[in-house]
Parts: structure tokens; C-alpha cells; sequence
């Protein structure tokens, strides 16, 4: 077994790495600290067997580290582990081409199971985000604003609401301030908000930041 950490914290990735040789004794298991280091590890050697990712990173986001891992490696499983509940965030990773999500307060009780089911090229879906999955379907015209929002777009919304800087914004996702600006507007138009205030009291009453 070979498992690619990736989480910004030490002390993540080792009560990760202790929680995961308990199971696989014998298991080869990488960290990275960010999304760099995590495609610099897969551009090195594809041959790992799952990627656990944390969602938020400094730097380039998890949906980033998604994205980019399903160009070099498209058979390469991504479970992506965050501190947000399901409903806010988890249609969208599985949608953007991860095989499953786990949530901080649950990982230790799922990660083998989701580990077991991604390896085999199965995605792993708790019951609760199965139900949410058929509501999206069904539902697809009531969805939150932030739902319309590209993975992109929702990346520059996030950090317009906590309060970055055009410019900083810029420096953090690798973009010109031109292409940020363009971001923002057609955050502002599918949202229908006029302001960084206003989006700030989205993300917070949405529970997103």
C-alpha cells in the first residue's frame, strides 16, 4: 500500500500516518505540506494508491490539487479530507473528480473504510451525502448561490468573504490581478451581490468560511 498525505499541519500528517500504520504496518506512506509539493510527489512517482488531501491549504485549495492530479494521473483515487460538514463542500470535490470526502470529526472512524472502497475504483459516499446526492439531482433549480459558482470562482468567493485583496488573491492562486477582477465580477453577477461585505455575510451565514 502506498498512501500520499497532504495537509499543511505536521502534526496532521502524523497522527495521520500513526492512525494508518496501525492498519497497513507494512504500507509506504509520503506526506507533502502543500498542493506544490503534493503534484511535485505524483510528478515524481504516479504509482501511489491513494491521495488524502486537505481541503484547505495555503496557497492553491484541495479542488485545485483535484483538478491537476486527474490530468497526471487519472486513475489515481483523491479523498479529500476537510473540516467543513458534508453539505457545504462535498458535492462539489465529487464533482470536481475526487473519489470521496471525510470530514475531520469522523475521519478516524471512516478512513479505512473509504481507503478500502476507493482502491477497488469504487468512490466512497456516506449515506447523508447519497441522499444529498439524489436531492441535487432532483432539486437542481433551488440550489444555494454558491452552487453555480465554477471551482475557480468559488476559490477567489472564498477569499474575497475573508477579506484578501484583489492583489492578494492574485499572489495566492498564481494569477494576474486582471484575471481576478474578471473573477470577481461574474462572482458578483451569478450571485446577483454588489459588494465584498455582501459576500462576506453569504459565506459566514452559509457557514463556507
Amino acid at each position: 500500500m502506498r498512501i500520499l498525505i497532504a495537509d499543511d499541519h505536521a502534526i496532521v500528517r502524523r497522527g495521520m500516518k500513526q492512525l494508518l500504520l496501525e492498519q497497513y504496518p507494512f504500507a509506504h506512506i509520503g506526506e507533502a505540506a502543500n498542493v506544490e509539493e503534493l503534484i511535485s510527489a505524483i510528478l515524481t512517482d504516479k504509482n501511489w494508491d491513494v491521495v488524502l488531501c486537505d481541503m484547505n491549504m495555503p496557497g492553491r485549495s484541495g479542488l485545485d490539487a483535484i483538478m491537476q492530479i486527474k490530468e497526471i494521473a487519472p486513475g489515481l483515487p483523491v479523498l479529500i479530507m476537510s473540516m467543513y460538514p458534508e453539505d457545504q463542500y462535498a458535492l462539489r470535490v465529487l464533482k470536481s473528480g475526487a473519489s470521496g470526502y471525510l470530514t475531520k470529526e469522523t475521519i478516524h472512524d471512516d478512513i479505512v473504510k473509504a481507503i478500502e472502497t476507493v482502491i477497488k475504483g469504487k468512490r466512497y459516499i456516506t449515506l447523508s451525502l447519497a441522499e444529498k446526492l439524489a436531492e441535487s439531482v432532483n432539486n437542481e433549480s433551488g440550489k444555494p448561490l454558491h452552487e453555480v459558482l465554477s471551482d475557480r470562482e468559488f476559490d477567489v468567493f472564498k477569499l474575497l468573504a475573508s477579506g484578501k485583496t484583489i492583489s492578494e488573491i492574485a499572489v495566492q492562486l498564481s494569477l494576474s490581478s486582471t484575471t481576478v477582477s474578471t473573477y470577481r465580477s461574474r462572482i458578483m453577477e451569478k450571485m446577483k451581490m454588489k459588494s465584498n461585505a455582501e459576500l462576506a455575510r453569504y459565506a459566514i451565514e452559509a457557514k463556507l468560511i
